[in-house]
């Protein structure tokens, strides 16, 4: 009777304790969860199709020779994006909100116009690219497929509340790591990866120049500055207890703990990814002699042969995937920058009959974009220049982010210390000399 007794205590203690674990275990994954969230977002959704076919034109023409521009890129990225956010979660405002409120009007309208015309030219881009990849995988008529990928991309932005589809949006992240899988069915010089990506080997031509611009620009773009920014402000308004940094300063450490965490992993999920994208082209298409691709379905086509079809659904599937991350961060950072620009209530949290305009430019943005892809204006070519044009636009917009997070109207006692400062004027010379070094190769 005893032992009876014992065994059955040794059971209920081990149910009791293999229960406490999974609790356990869940509350770490959920405070994981709540860590990781515009950072996050923002860093994956800047491997768009439209980078993706920025990165592999870059692979297939250049091979390894442009695998170093993603440790470039990392720091960089991390600092602007990092003073983004902290302009956003500091003030309680946008971007635009800010630039409207301490800053000449023509400024603020220039800049949400170039922001609004580059974002409608990548939507339409990546709902071209995720059409394709669609006929690619089970054929039909990509044109439909289109207009219902931006039917269900306006149905989940202007219908689910933001606290359940921010959820959506983390776990697509996860699709990203197709790219990741492809590497393990190809062959790949791991020696001279490390040579190229460690010691850069520049060609001193204007399609080097450019592809390099072109490349910094998919990275570091403008939409991805407005969207992290506003994203901080919606976590804000999520959560009736907490206040802008200015206005509750007691939160300051531990929020700016919580955004350097999440844009360091963002961004270096971001990079990653892009790194292996061009390594996948480099070791595949230039590796075969294929140097021109135009589109990220071309390049998951031109895989095919080469690394077979396991390669070719993994690049497929994540261009779709990709693409449905994409599309709200675009859509949504050009409604951002309006509502911002003309005092309009703003919040994806907020029901559509009460916020219309924002809603309506969601719905705008990805409507033109679709019109795009039925006209002959080829937005591939389109969506190569304006990631180009945007390495040019991001100038003078993170010289303006930088003034932002020094002004002490805006950040209080939130400045952005030394070393954030060092870096994000860093970010702001090198992609100023990119864009320099490309004029001068297209003018000599």
């Amino acid at each position: 009777m005893h032992a009876a007794g014992m065994t059955a205590f040794r059971k209920r203690f081990h149910m009791s304790s293999d229960a406490t674990l999974r609790d356990q275990a869940n509350v770490e994954v959920q405070v994981w969860s709540e860590k990781l969230g515009p950072g996050l977002i923002t860093g994956a959704a800047d491997d768009d199709p439209s980078g993706i076919a920025t990165y592999s034109q870059a692979g297939s023409q250049f091979g390894y020779n442009i695998l170093w521009t993603a440790l470039l890129t990392y720091p960089l990225m991390v600092a602007i994006q990092m003073i983004s956010a902290r302009i956003g979660r500091a003030s309680g405002h946008g971007l635009a909100t800010n630039i409207r409120c301490h800053y000449p009007a023509w400024l603020l309208y220039s800049a949400v116009m170039l922001l609004l015309a580059a974002n409608i030219i990548n939507i339409a881009a990546d709902l071209s690219a995720m059409g394709a990849a669609v006929n690619l995988v089970i054929g039909g008529p990509a044109r439909l497929y289109i207009f219902g990928l931006a039917l269900l991309s306006i149905f989940l932005q202007v219908f689910i509340p933001y606290k359940h589809y921010v959820k959506f949006l983390k776990w697509m992240t996860l699709v990203l790591f197709a790219y990741v899988g492809i590497i393990f069915a190809v062959k790949v010089p791991w020696g001279t990866v490390a040579l190229r990506t460690l010691i850069p080997h520049i060609s001193w031509s204007n399609e080097y120049a450019t592809t390099v611009v072109a490349v910094f620009g998919t990275t570091i773009s403008p939409y991805l500055f407005f969207w992290q920014a506003s994203q901080e402000v919606e976590e804000l308004n999520t959560k009736e207890t907490q206040q802008a940094l200015t206005q509750d300063p007691l939160e300051g450490p531990s929020t700016l703990k919580r955004i350097r965490l999440d844009t360091v992993i963002g961004m270096g999920f971001s990079n990653v990814i892009a790194f292996f994208i061009v390594l996948t082209a480099a070791a595949t298409l230039h590796a075969h002699g294929i140097t021109n691709i135009q589109t990220s379905s071309q390049a998951a086509l031109a895989l095919k042969p080469i690394a077979g079809e396991f390669a070719f659904l993994l690049f497929s599937i994540g261009i779709i995937g990709t693409g449905l991350l994409a599309l709200p961060v675009l859509a949504g950072s050009a409604a951002y920058a309006m509502a911002g620009a003309f005092k309009w209530p703003n919040s994806l949290e907020a029901k559509p009959r009460l916020d219309k305009n924002f809603y309506g430019i969601i719905v705008l943005a990805c409507v033109a974009g679709v019109a795009i892809t039925f006209t002959p204006i080829d937005p591939i070519k389109a969506l190569y220049w304006s990631a180009v044009i945007n390495g040019v636009v991001s100038v003078p917009i993170m010289v303006l982010l930088m003034f932002m997070v020094m002004n002490r109207n805006i950040m209080g006692e939130f400045v952005a210390p030394f070393i954030l400062r060092s870096l994000g004027w860093l970010a702001t010379a090198v992609m100023g000399l990119a864009a320099l070094g490309m004029f001068w190769f297209m003018l000599t």
